[in-house]
C-alpha cells in the first residue's frame, strides 16, 4: 500500500483529497494545525497528525511517525496555504513574512525534510499546490501572488536536481476551487489591512470586501475541491507524473494567454479580472 503525507487537511481541497486518496486504497497521513481537525479526521478513519508547517519540529515529528509505521514515505503533498489580499503598498514586511512562513517556507521545510527520505529509499514524489497565481499576478494579491512564484522557482529547480533519480516533482496550478480560502482570506484582510487609512480604501469597501465575502462557487470556471484531489490521485496513480497539472479553465486559459501575450497586453486583460 501506498502512502501519502499531506499538509491542510482542515477543510477544502487537502481535505478532499485525504477523503479521495483514502477512498481509493491509499494510506493517507493528513494533517491540521487544530486539535479539534485532526480529532475531525481521525474520527473519518484517517491517519490524523497535529502539523503547523511553520513549527519546524511539527514536520519532524510526522515524518518520524510514519515512518515507524511503515519504513517508507512514497509522496508528499504540500497542501497548506492561505491568501492575505491587499495592494502591495499596504502589505506590510512583517505581513508579506508571514505569508512566506506559511506558503513558503513550510512548504519548503517539509519538502527537504521528505527528500531526505526519498534520497535514502531512492524514490518518492513531491507534490507542490501552486496555483494560476504562480503563473500570472493579479491586483491586491500580492503577497500571495509573491509566494506562489516562489514555489513556482523551486519547483522548477528542483525538478532539474532530480532528473537522474525516482524522484518526481509535480507542480499543481490550481483556479478557482471551492473551500474556505476566501473565508480565511477575509480574516487576514481585516487583521493586517489598514483598510480606512489606504490609497485604495474605496476600492476595498466596495469591491474587494465583496468579493471576498461572496460565495466561492459564484466564481466563473469554479470547480469542487475534488477536482484537484483527482489530480493528486492521478499523479499518485502514474509512475513517471507530469512536471506540471493545470486545474480549471481560468488556469488553462490564462497560462495560454501569459505564453502568448506581451506584459502590457497580458497587464490590460489581467486588470479587468
Amino acid at each position: 500500500m501506498q502512502n501519502i503525507f499531506i499538509t491542510g487537511c482542515s477543510t477544502g481541497i487537502g481535505f478532499q483529497t485525504a477523503l479521495t486518496l483514502k477512498e481509493n486504497g491509499y494510506k493517507v497521513y493528513a494533517s491540521a494545525r487544530k486539535e479539534e481537525d485532526v480529532e475531525k479526521l481521525k474520527n473519518l478513519g484517517l491517519n490524523a497528525l497535529k502539523v503547523d508547517v511553520t513549527i519546524k519540529e511539527d514536520i519532524t515529528k510526522a515524518l518520524e511517525y510514519i515512518l515507524t509505521q511503515d519504513k517508507k514515505l512514497d509522496a508528499i503533498f504540500n497542501n497548506a496555504g492561505y491568501g492575505q489580499p491587499g495592494a502591495v503598498e499596504d502589505i506590510s514586511t512583517e505581513t508579506l513574512k508571514e505569508q512566506f512562513e506559511t506558503n513558503l517556507f513550510g512548504l519548503h521545510e517539509a519538502t527537504i525534510q521528505a527528500m531526505k527520505i526519498f534520497r535514502k529509499q531512492g524514490y518518492g514524489k513531491v507534490i507542490q499546490h501552486s496555483s494560476v497565481l504562480g503563473i500570472i499576478s493579479l491586483k491586491f494579491r500580492g503577497a500571495y501572488n509573491a509566494s506562489k512564484y516562489a514555489i513556482e522557482g523551486l519547483a522548477d529547480t528542483m525538478r532539474q536536481e532530480v532528473s537522474d533519480s525516482n524522484i518526481y516533482i509535480s507542480t499543481i496550478n490550481t483556479g478557482p476551487v471551492t473551500s474556505k480560502f476566501r473565508e480565511n482570506a477575509l480574516k487576514k484582510f481585516n487583521e493586517n489591512i489598514d483598510i480606512e487609512n489606504s490609497f485604495f480604501t474605496p476600492t476595498y469597501k466596495k469591491e474587494l470586501k465583496d468579493r471576498l465575502e461572496n460565495d466561492k462557487d459564484t466564481t466563473p470556471f469554479n470547480l469542487p475541491a475534488t477536482s484537484v484531489a483527482n489530480v493528486v490521485l492521478k499523479i499518485m496513480q502514474t509512475q513517471k507524473p507530469k512536471p506540471r497539472y493545470y486545474v480549471t479553465k481560468a488556469t488553462h486559459i490564462l497560462g495560454f494567454a501569459k505564453r502568448v501575450l506581451s506584459t502590457n497586453l497580458l497587464d490590460k486583460l489581467l486588470n479587468r479580472i
